[in-house]
């Protein structure tokens, strides 16, 4: 299996290669007889051959007879499409569930042989010791794993206590290793525009490395936008609406048009191609955050071109956004995005481009996914005991942790609730009448004001922040996870205090991970105890046991689409308009903490 360790520089093969291009050496192994999408020209080409050695392509030509040898493996395509492998120019490993490991597995089945993860999530767990394992782990992979060093950490610094930090030292110490892309999404978007040293310090030791700043704008505003970009941020992937696509777009910003689970940008996003008929160049296609099921279902980057493609716009276009454009922008091109002399052999082979479904998958020249199943055996990586238990609390939490006592001496109160918005990162502020029994706030599930809770389980602090949301629907039970984007505290949410203390406690005792429970009794679970984020289990037991917890979450009431993803950010103060943070209630447009009881 070809990795970090063995895998070849074109300066170390570059010789051997044009010789093998010119016959007098001989292939390792060579496609026959395909179609081969070109994502220079926009062509497609039939009856290609494509020989590769030493885990790049020598020639791409109607003929590679020349380069065969007695040694030569042969590739049948049989007049199917030859494809680049797929690229996700931005995405989090984390929100999977899985570790590197086993999302690589669920991900080349699906053609993408390439990803550039942003990591932020276990960083704001274990700092830089946690981007350096990922990082690792990604390293002894047949998919290539490229880092965006993350530059959020925590993503606000007086709203919320993650479990570390990163500084600029850090980020430029991270920057220089081996396969680190660039910077990761920069969320502090306000920090940026007012100059914040830490932000501009970030951003300045990128530029300096020559190396891609990767944005995150989820605003409006078009002053503050151009002052992002003239920042230095040159790509952002929070675009929702045909305008501001083709605004960013018009600015030479990268435009990452976003297809995951819960975000499902495509529809409206991919106007400015079909309808505005702009140049596609600077666009990608991106996954952000996907979940198991939707790996294992709809795909993964094959998923997005497949959106694009069923929204009008044409088959090679679309492989163009998840192939070159990525490795252009991330300034990789002399090695990924295209099947052309020189570049890594990561090459699919389909049958349908509409339908996007590999039959096969090459990385360095190895075929490592046919017949439906993984060909090659992975390594395995451990992480250390301090990884996996990682849920500190300052002690066993009890009801009366979840009753939110008023400040006022009558019946009933008004209180800030977090609206939700199915299929949407973003929330709405809402303000809701409560009553008040024996000095305590009482939520009203009836209509579906749903009592809160944030935690912090880093610092053994014994820190509870109360609140309410309304969008979830929950009838009866609790939930709780420790993915609570982006400082992942421990967040609880339930229609009664006992179920939300017992579901809290239970996370704890297993490492973290996601939980649904009614009348004190577990009805699903998510273990993940890699840093509370990830588990340790393989793709099809992660797949099973997130199918239960979808299952649970509507037991208990709650109608949308994936709801745990969709509560996972309810705590990420970066995202407008209003979220929980262990510190408090966050009014994310005016960046400062809010009394829940008005």
């Amino acid at each position: 299996m070809v990795t970090i360790n063995n895998r070849k520089k074109l300066y170390e093969v570059s010789q051997h290669l044009s010789k093998v291009a010119r016959g007098v050496e001989k292939a390792d192994s060579v496609i026959k007889n395909g179609t081969l999408v070109n994502v220079f020209s926009g062509e497609l080409l039939a009856h290609m051959d494509v020989a590769i050695s030493e885990g790049r392509i020598a020639y791409v030509g109607a003929s590679a007879d020349h380069a065969i040898g007695d040694q030569t493996e042969i590739i049948h395509a049989n007049n199917q499409y030859i494809v680049p492998g797929f690229l996700d120019a931005h995405m989090h490993v984390e929100s999977t569930m899985l570790s590197v490991t086993q999302f690589a597995k669920a991900a080349l089945a699906k053609g993408t042989t390439g990803i550039f993860m942003d990591p932020h999530e276990i960083a704001n767990v274990f700092g830089t010791e946690g981007v350096r394992l990922m990082h690792e782990e990604g390293q002894q992979l047949p998919l290539k794993v490229y880092t965006t060093f993350p530059s959020c950490v925590p993503a606000t610094t007086d709203l919320e206590d993650a479990g570390a930090s990163l500084s600029v030292e850090d980020i430029k110490a991270g920057l220089q290793w081996e396969n680190v892309a660039g910077l990761g999404e920069v969320m502090n978007f306000p920090g940026v525009v007012f100059g914040d040293p830490l932000m501009c310090g970030e951003i300045e030791e990128t530029m300096k490395a020559n190396k891609a700043v990767t944005g995150h704008f989820p605003a409006e505003d078009p002053h503050m936008l151009q002052a992002y970009i003239a920042s230095g941020v040159t790509s952002d992937h929070e675009t929702v609406t045909r305008e501001q696509g083709l605004e960013k777009v018009r600015l030479g910003m990268h435009l990452m048009i976003r297809e995951g689970s819960a975000w499902h940008d495509v529809k409206e996003v991919i106007k400015v191609v079909t309808e505005d008929k702009v140049n596609t160049d600077n666009i990608s296609l991106v996954t952000d955050d996907v979940y198991p099921q939707t790996l294992v279902e709809k795909g993964h980057v094959n998923h997005v071109v497949r959106r694009a493609i069923e929204e009008g716009v044409n088959p090679v276009t679309a492989i163009q956004m998840a192939t070159i454009n990525v490795a252009r922008y991330y300034k990789l091109e002399q090695d990924l995005g295209a099947i052309a002399p020189g570049k890594y052999a990561d090459i699919l082979i389909m049958e349908d481009l509409q339908k996007v479904e590999p039959s096969t998958v090459i990385t360095d020249g190895e075929v490592v996914f046919e017949n439906g199943k993984i060909e090659k055996p992975f390594l395995t990586f451990t992480y250390p005991d301090h990884v996996i238990n990682s849920i500190n609390l300052k002690s066993e939490l009890t009801p009366e942790d979840f009753l939110l006592k008023s400040k006022n001496d009558r019946t009933e109160t008004e209180v800030h609730v977090i609206k939700i918005i199915e299929n949407s990162a973003r929330t709405e502020k809402m303000m809701a009448t409560l009553a008040v029994e024996d000095g305590v706030i009482q939520p009203d599930n009836e209509k579906d004001i749903i009592q809160l809770a944030c935690i912090d389980r880093h610092h053994a602090s014994g820190q509870i922040s109360l609140g309410f949301a309304h969008g979830f629907q929950l009838k009866k039970g609790a939930v709780a996870s420790t993915v609570a984007h982006d400082s992942h505290n421990l967040i609880v949410m339930g229609t009664n205090p006992e179920d939300m203390a017992f579901a809290a406690n239970e996370l704890a005792k297993v490492g973290g991970g996601m939980i649904v429970v009614e009348d004190q009794k577990v009805l699903a679970l998510v273990k993940m105890p890699i840093a509370g984020l990830m588990s340790d289990q393989p793709l099809e037991t992660v797949v099973e046991e997130v199918q239960q917890l979808e299952k649970a979450w509507k037991e208990i009431g709650c109608p949308i689409n994936a709801p745990f993803m969709t509560f996972s950010l309810i705590a990420l103060p970066v995202i407008p308009e209003i979220r929980i943070s262990n510190r408090g209630i966050v009014d994310v447009t005016e960046f400062k903490l809010m009394e829940t009881e008005i």
